[in-house]
């Protein structure tokens, strides 16, 4: 493991390459349960962008095998089994939400922060059914805009068609940069942290432009 490693991922199971040496096609399913897990079950420290980049890469480097076809192939399968797992995963958080209802917003606890909730709660009535698809592109919006939609009731057919919008967006959209990148530039699977600080720091531009529109509202109405 090189020494950005543990500044950025922490633990080897963060690490798309640990997984892949460790797990090999394996590696693919454990992807996918992070992506269902982050997506809905309220964890919103697990690294989903980074994972579905990772395997758009690793499958252009022939890294990662998932069909005996061509690679474009492999990248259609896996963009299929990882918007599936995002799509099962909203609809968990979603029911999660309509299950334990309003008093969840009092909570405040060590997974459940009140303030993330707070601020999905303005993200979702600030973009209204298309934060379901804009919120997948924000880090612990991702995961906690499911259960705000469910908590609200939003009526579920609704709900089902912005989040497979959102998942497909999501899950093409950043698979795909990593297949095309991972083609371009085969010498990035070599410089994968790198790669991945990048995603982070991409990952802010919406939490920091939110806070912008935000303050500029308050100061407005100040």
């Amino acid at each position: 493991m090189t020494g950005l490693q543990p500044l950025l991922l922490g633990i080897p199971w963060m690490d798309p390459h640990w997984l892949l040496q460790n797990f090999h096609t394996e590696f693919v399913w454990i992807s996918l349960i992070i992506v269902f897990i982050e997506c809905g079950l309220l964890f919103p420290f697990l690294p989903g962008d980074t994972l579905l980049f990772s395997v758009g890469l690793f499958v252009a480097t022939d890294e990662l095998n998932l069909t005996s076809g061509p690679n474009i192939v492999g990248l259609l399968v896996a963009c299929l089994a990882f918007i599936v797992a995002a799509f099962a995963g909203n609809v968990a958080g979603y029911e999660i939400g309509r299950a334990i209802g309003p008093p969840v917003r009092r909570h405040d606890g060590k997974i459940i922060k009140k303030k993330y909730l707070d601020q999905t709660v303005d993200f979702f009535e600030t973009h209204g059914s298309q934060a379901l698809v804009i919120g997948r592109f924000v880090p612990f919006v991702r995961t906690y805009v499911t259960l705000i939609a469910g908590v609200s009731e939003m009526p579920r057919v609704k709900f089902w068609i912005w989040s497979a919008v959102g998942a497909v967006l999501w899950v093409v959209s950043i698979t795909c940069l990593g297949y095309f990148l991972g083609q371009a530039f085969p010498w990035l699977s070599d410089k994968i942290d790198w790669v991945i600080l990048g995603l982070l720091l991409v990952t802010v531009i919406p939490i920091g432009y939110e806070w912008w529109k935000n303050r500029r509202r308050q100061e407005a109405t100040s």
